[in-house]
Order: C-alpha cells, then structure tokens, then sequence
C-alpha cells in the first residue's frame, strides 16, 4: 500500500502542476506573420485569437483575396507555435513521459 500512497501523492502533484499549466497558457501570448512579417496574428497558449496586425500597403480594395490569403498563414504559423510552446511545457510537466496516442492537453 505505500506504493499506492506514493503513486497518489504523485498524481496529485501532477493534477497541480497541470492546473499552473493551464492558467499560464492563458497569459502566454504568441504571434505567427506572414507575407515578410506584413500580416501578424497573435495567440494565446489557448489558440484564443487576440490581434491581427496588417501593414496598410496591402489594403487593397480589388484584391482582398491575397490580403485573406496572408491572414489564414500568420493564423497557421501562429497556431502551429502555440502547439510547439504548448507540447514543450507538457515535455517539461511529465518529464519526458509521453502521452498516449490521441491525448492532446490542454485542448
């Protein structure tokens, strides 16, 4: 039974640092660009979106398409940072340990 005492105890700690976990993602702002950095979006460690920042020399009522374009790829190269930042923090909580196919925290 001490095994088992030990293995709770354990858990428990993980459960709280889990939860810190959380709550920082939630301030942790990451921003992804575009087009040489003329279209920004930025996330939270939650894939909240918070801003989109564009240059005004692509502000081009005729030719909004490229505009959309260079939004959806700041968007994904934001997304794809804050799921970088997000797996390098639960690297650091398990210690290395990896997770189960399909089990994808925070989300």
């Amino acid at each position: 039974m001490k095994n088992l005492g030990q293995m709770m105890k354990t858990a428990q700690a993980m459960q709280e640092k889990m939860a810190g976990m959380q709550a920082e993602l939630e301030n942790v702002e990451i921003t992804g660009v575009s087009g040489a950095g003329m279209v920004q979006v930025t996330l939270t460690g939650k894939g909240i979106m918070k801003g989109v920042k564009i240059d005004p020399s692509l502000v081009d009522p005729n030719d909004a398409e490229v505009l959309e374009d260079l939004i959806v790829a700041a968007h994904n190269d934001a997304k794809a940072k804050v799921e970088a930042h997000v797996q390098e923090k639960m690297s650091e909580l398990t210690g290395g340990l990896q997770l189960p196919p399909g089990m994808s925290l925070p989300f």
